[in-house]
């Protein structure tokens, strides 16, 4: 586990269930939401200070490399799981990061029960993975609004472009 006092957490599973029940006593609002975060843009930080505002504490449950190959194909994740996750525990609206290797955080979510689970506006709200578990628990579920124009996918098109116009 890395701590730094200017960063969130980073920890496995089983810590965060304990730190997780925690929150629980103290009658706190956890928020949790995930993804794969490979190139950090402004409408990652926007939705994840959203995220952040809906509750006390925020969780993100980062893609590990595996899982990104999986979903996004060979040529990602740009950035390394560990690179990822630090650069998210940096940012002052997050209180904890965990790598999850499935292509889904159902089990994470499953074993948290946050409060709050939400994902950006490309997901509808009966896709979200978890949601029969968070609203069975009494947790809701929210589709949080997407930012028009930016992408990772469209972020990697420009550097692409702009660096092949050069040679």
């Amino acid at each position: 586990m890395l701590r730094f006092d200017f960063m969130g957490e980073i920890m496995n599973l089983d810590k965060l269930i304990e730190v997780r029940e925690e929150l629980r006593r103290e009658g706190r609002t956890v928020v949790f939401t995930n993804g794969c975060f490979d190139l950090m843009h402004p409408g990652h930080v926007r939705y994840l200070q959203q995220a952040r505002a809906l509750g006390d504490a925020l969780i993100v449950g980062l893609n590990s490399d595996r899982s990104v190959r999986e979903l996004k194909g060979p040529s990602r994740p740009i950035m390394s799981e560990t690179e990822r996750a630090e650069v998210m525990a940096a940012l002052g609206c997050v209180d904890y990061v965990t790598i999850f290797d499935d292509e889904t955080p159902g089990e994470i979510i499953a074993a948290l029960l946050p409060d709050v689970l939400v994902k950006g506006g490309d997901w509808s709200v009966d896709n979200i993975v978890g949601r029969d578990e968070v609203e069975a628990a009494g947790g809701k579920v929210l589709s949080l609004p997407f930012v028009d124009g930016c992408s990772t996918s469209d972020l990697i098109e420009r550097i692409v472009t702009r660096f092949s116009s050069k040679s």
